[in-house]
């Protein structure tokens, strides 16, 4: 039997990477979990993601070097994992490349589309977990961060495009998408968090 593939999504410090492993943990009590990221995955991906993160590139590039590492991602981690009946998540799917690089950069939707095609075929996640935040919320949060990332230092209009981009994907395909109100303390979250995981 087919295992089932779940995606967190949101823009930067919306504090979905607080709960993959909390949810990683309820679904162990299901049966075996692989827990991944993109970009990154694999080792290929791995060294990609530090070009994406770190190195500044024409958006063209940026936007098929996310899909070749999202290949390799499938081809060797994803793909295996579902076939195996593994219960797979991911820190972000093709969900975040149309909201990064389509609404916050500008990028050709229809691009995305065919790359989406090409390298996925069928493929798409049976859940996505979008945390969402007010912008100032998430600005908060990044400012006790880490060091940022090129993506983590962009303007504020950057951002409000990249969760608008968010929003419009999530309203498209509401079978797929749950919205999660990311300002919440962590525990009314994880009760939403439960709520969504006996439904599936």
């Amino acid at each position: 039997m087919r295992g089932k593939f779940i995606t967190f999504e949101g823009i930067d410090g919306a504090g979905k990477s607080t709960h993959i492993e909390w949810v990683a943990e309820r679904l162990r009590t299901r049966g075996p979990v692989v827990t991944t990221r993109e970009p990154g995955g694999t080792p290929l991906g791995e060294d990609l993601r530090r070009l994406l993160l770190h190195r500044k590139m024409d958006l063209e590039t940026e936007a098929l070097l996310m899909f070749a590492a999202r290949r390799e991602h499938i081809a060797e981690v994803i793909d295996p994992a579902l076939a195996r009946g593994d219960w797979v998540i991911s820190d972000r799917f093709t969900d975040a490349t149309f909201a990064y690089q389509g609404g916050g950069r500008g990028l050709a939707l229809d691009r995305l589309e065919a790359l989406e095609t090409w390298v996925q075929g069928s493929l798409q996640p049976d859940l996505t977990l979008l945390f969402d935040v007010p912008l100032e919320t998430a600005a908060a949060r990044l400012a006790n961060a880490r060091e940022p990332d090129k993506f983590e230092a962009e303007s504020r209009a950057f951002f409000e495009r990249t969760r608008a981009e968010y929003l419009r994907r999530a309203a498209q395909a509401p079978q797929r998408f749950r919205v999660i109100d990311a300002t919440r303390s962590i525990d009314q979250i994880r009760v939403t968090l439960e709520d969504i995981l006996a439904s599936i």
